[in-house]
């Protein structure tokens, strides 16, 4: 099994202003909230900015954003911080054809599972739910990697470190942290201990064998 990582998801990326749905098509993402803008427009007015979102923030549908005022409140200031996971829903319509969107599945920062009837399309309703997550922990994996004491531990602290990030500029500084810990921890030619200042070559001779 080859263990050389080709990941691709970077070349499917719509040109966009933001997140896309197409973009979850490898599976959900899970994204930690850190400022929320609201501009003109009826359609999208809603742009929520998160770690690593290279200025592709998600704007969400209206029904979501019900949800989200439902969950979290009206006040979006105090959303900074928080975590969300959205996920690819294929059965989402747009013009009578199905397209596929973005919709959220876990929130953080609300005390139990909302299940919720909210208003859709044309005066209907559909039932809603959402699971409650925990913030996730914020982990210092280029640390972790530097850390390794050795190579089966280097390997796995690599390997959580570039599941957790699609950001191209991140797995690189992984990278480059793995190869620099990986020469450190081979052993090289001349690390044989150095003689004891303390033993003469008299000393030497002299010991018995």
């Amino acid at each position: 099994m080859p263990s050389e990582v080709i990941d691709i998801s970077q070349t499917i990326i719509p040109k966009s202003d933001q997140l896309n749905a197409d973009q979850l098509l490898g599976g959900p993402l899970t994204i930690t909230v850190t400022r929320v803008t609201v501009g003109a427009g009826d359609e999208q007015p809603v742009s929520i900015f998160y770690d690593g979102d290279k200025g592709r923030p998600y704007k969400p549908c209206k029904t979501s954003r019900k949800l989200l005022a439902y969950a979290w409140g009206n006040n979006a200031a105090e959303w900074t911080g928080r975590a969300m996971t959205l996920y690819n829903e294929p059965d989402v319509k747009f013009g009578g054809e199905l397209v596929g969107g973005i919709r959220i599945s876990h929130l953080s920062d609300i005390p139990k599972d909302i299940r919720v009837s909210l208003t859709t399309t044309r005066g209907k309703k559909a039932a809603t739910s959402v699971q409650r997550m925990d913030r996730p922990e914020s982990v210092d994996h280029v640390g972790l990697i530097k850390a390794a004491a050795d190579m089966a531990e280097l390997e796995a602290a690599f390997a959580a470190a570039w599941k957790s990030t699609k950001d191209k500029a991140e797995r690189a500084e992984f990278l480059a942290a793995k190869d620099a810990r990986k020469v450190a921890l081979t052993p090289k030619p001349d690390d044989a201990p150095a003689p004891d200042p303390a033993v003469t070559a008299d000393d030497t001779a002299a010991a018995p064998y």
